[in-house]
């Protein structure tokens, strides 16, 4: 079964274009032929009444029609005829026989027999009137009109006037023909005009065809509805335009809230999206508090020709981000704390076979001896002194790593790191104590010396840790801005964003540090974060 959806965009706009052009046309047209047929019969009519009533009012052909002189209206009727344009002039007595007609062997006949007319609004009530029919001279309009006595009294005949209607379907038809030409250069022009829009329209949609864009409109709703991540769009006046389930429950809006058309700023006051359809300038992981929650922010300007059409904002909980970061940073810290017992142990395992290979029993013995020794002073320090297993365990890590590189990360034996509060989150703990040690173990092993000192305290209001490298040490004027994001003294890309991220997390624990020379050399970190949660508000 054909299917106009079967055909391209271009081949169905001209075809519902073309077929428009021809239904108008052709409606509009027979109208008008309708209308000029209608108005040429009635002007025909008209005319041939006027002629009729003029001829009924001349004293010769009252004269001739009282007294039945055939004789002189025959030729009269014709003369009258031809000056008139019109095709008969019929004379009749008040009985409607007939005293002139343009066949003498007509002439004393009754008119009825013509037309089927038996005058009677003429004859009988003196009224002139317009009839259509077809005589023995073929399809008239004829005005007849009725013949008064020299005292304008008594009807005594009947005049009838005829125009053949030949000449209006002459007429029709050159409008017809007209009209024709009219409907075939309306399709030619719809027909290209078709092509245009087509060709622009498909142009601004990419292409597509409207069936692949229904399909894209249904993926579109889907994608939206399937990213976990909040979604708002709104256009160049600031209305929105495209929302997703996620955006209502982030923040917390009612479900049966109409959001499409409605301005953002009455929707969410607090909103930058303006500024964003203001400026142009996209805001890429911005947290903001809005609608009471803290949320992670990005927001897009769209362009269309180099001019802001509308703004797309993608959010998320912050909390939700903080417990994916929490697991992932929890992964990694078991991930390269297994990572660095695994080069450790292997490279020990490798040595002890190698001197038992040679011989050497006593020197494996004790290398065995040395290295059981060396680990359980250090997981004795850890039960000890750092019962968390998170920082314990990102300590037992960065201890193997020291090991791997060569070096020493020595953790003063007098530390202690037993209360630390609930309410600091340990990812960000460990983030800042192992960011800090993975900057001094580089600074060390860049310097070629060996040893980075560890030291921790939980005495006081505060939690302090001491990190002492033996590297080149800092520059005092760079102190101020070591922390910047992008600043750093080493070589190459990637660099630069430890110590940024450090303060960034020691800001949100109310915490501060303190960057100053080592005792020997390098340089010393040494962190305060409160134990209280009000010093963090």
């Amino acid at each position: 079964m054909f299917s106009l959806r079967a055909l391209k965009l271009k081949t169905r706009m001209m075809l519902i274009l073309g077929m428009m052009a021809l239904l108008q046309t052709g409606f509009i047209g027979f109208f008008a032929l309708t209308y000029l047929t209608h108005s040429l019969d009635e002007q025909i009519g008209q005319r041939a009444l006027h002629v009729a009533k003029t001829i009924a009012g001349i004293p010769e052909v009252v004269e001739a029609v009282e007294s039945r002189d055939s004789e002189l209206l025959q030729p009269l009727t014709l003369d009258l005829a031809s000056i008139n344009d019109a095709r008969f002039v019929v004379i009749g007595d008040r009985n409607g026989i007939r005293l002139a007609h343009p066949s003498w062997e007509r002439v004393g006949k009754p008119m009825y027999d013509d037309d089927g007319d038996y005058n009677e609004p003429a004859l009988l009530y003196g009224k002139p009137y317009i009839q259509k029919a077809v005589g023995s001279l073929g399809a008239s309009v004829r005005g007849k009109a009725p013949i008064f006595d020299r005292n304008n009294e008594n009807v005594v005949g009947i005049v009838s006037v005829g125009f053949m209607l030949t000449s209006v379907e002459d007429i029709i038809n050159r409008y017809r023909t007209t009209l024709y030409i009219v409907i075939v250069l309306s399709f030619g022009l719809s027909v290209l005009t078709g092509i245009w829009f087509a060709n622009h329209f498909k142009k601004a949609i990419f292409g597509l065809e409207p069936e692949q864009i229904g399909r894209l409109f249904q993926e579109r709703n889907a994608t939206l509805e399937s990213v976990r991540e909040g979604i708002i769009a709104v256009n160049s006046e600031g209305r929105i335009t495209t929302f997703n389930r996620a955006a209502v429950e982030t923040l917390g809006l009612d479900a049966n809230t109409k959001l499409t058309d409605r301005p953002i700023e009455e929707v969410l006051p607090d909103s930058r999206l303006m500024d964003v359809l203001k400026s142009g300038k996209p805001h890429f992981d911005k947290e903001i508090w809005l609608q009471d929650r803290n949320l992670i922010v990005n927001r897009l300007p769209l362009l269309q020709d180099n001019e802001i059409t509308g703004v797309v904002s993608s959010f998320r909980r912050k909390d939700e981000l903080d417990a994916v970061s929490k697991q992932l940073t929890q992964i990694q810290q078991y991930a390269d704390t297994l990572r660095s017992q695994s080069h450790e142990y292997s490279n020990k395992l490798h040595t002890i076979a190698g001197l038992i290979q040679i011989g050497a029993t006593d020197e494996a013995l004790a290398l065995i001896g040395q290295e059981t020794q060396s680990h359980q002073a250090l997981i004795h320090l850890m039960v000890e002194a750092v019962p968390d297993p998170i920082l314990a365990g990102c300590l037992l890590g960065k201890y193997n790593r020291a090991k791997e590189l060569g070096l020493r990360l020595e953790i003063d034996p007098e530390s202690s790191m037993k209360e630390i509060p609930d309410h600091i989150p340990r990812e960000e703990l460990v983030s800042i104590i192992g960011n800090l040690i993975d900057n001094a173990l580089e600074a060390t092993l860049s310097n070629k010396r060996l040893e980075v000192r560890l030291s921790m305290t939980d005495l006081g209001n505060d939690l302090i840790f001491e990190i002492e490298d033996e590297g080149q040490g800092i520059h005092e004027e760079d102190h101020s801005r070591i922390f910047l994001k992008g600043v750093t003294s080493k070589k190459g890309e990637g660099h630069g964003y430890g110590l940024h991220l450090v303060q960034k997390l020691l800001q949100k624990l109310g915490g501060t540090i303190l960057l100053e020379p080592g005792d020997t050399m390098g340089s010393r970190f040494t962190v305060y974060i409160p134990k209280s949660s009000e010093s963090q508000s």
